[in-house]
């Protein structure tokens, strides 16, 4: 059997396994998350953090059109220090963060499905105050960004619980 020959085979055989264990995309006609996009209302957000996880959401989700579900959010974030210099300045944090989030019907205001993401990054300290607070600001976008799409996997693994689509 030749190379070319025997990777058909193999996709076909991979491809066959596939469907045959149920397996359909989330956003194709009939799966369970067809029907998602456009339809999550977030709650607006109140400070920078909130800010850069409902773009990253919206950049996910896309802007609503029709709202048939609500999503509300609770950040928080920690930073802790990581590398400490022999004179006692702190050259490295880690940024941890977690969101604690709640999907709702907008028609009921019933819960839908809810939980909690959480991950983290880290920023630099080391040079001048300015560098230090850009640091630490791409690195909060970097974090938000991150929970956000832990959180739009999240909605869609869920989404044949909870959409009727």
């Amino acid at each position: 059997m030749s190379s070319s020959d025997r990777r058909a085979f193999l996709t076909l055989l991979a491809a066959s396994a596939v469907a045959a264990c149920g397996f359909e995309p989330a956003y194709g006609p009939g799966g369970p998350a067809s029907g998602l996009l456009g339809r999550v209302t977030v709650d607006a957000p109140d400070d920078r953090d909130a800010f850069d996880l409902v773009a990253r959401l919206e950049d996910r989700l896309g802007r609503t059109r029709t709202p048939e579900f609500r999503l509300s959010y609770r950040i928080a974030t920690k930073a802790e220090p990581q590398a400490i210099a022999p004179d006692n300045t702190i050259n490295r944090y880690q940024l941890l963060g977690t969101v604690a989030f709640t999907l709702h019907d907008t028609a009921t205001d019933a819960t839908l499905t809810s939980g909690e993401v959480s991950s983290f990054t880290a920023y630099s300290a080391f040079g001048t105050s300015v560098a230090t607070a850009a640091s630490e600001g791409d690195a909060h976008r970097r974090l938000m960004r991150i929970l956000a799409d832990q959180i739009v996997t999240r909605l869609i693994a869920t989404s044949a619980d909870w959409n009727g689509q």
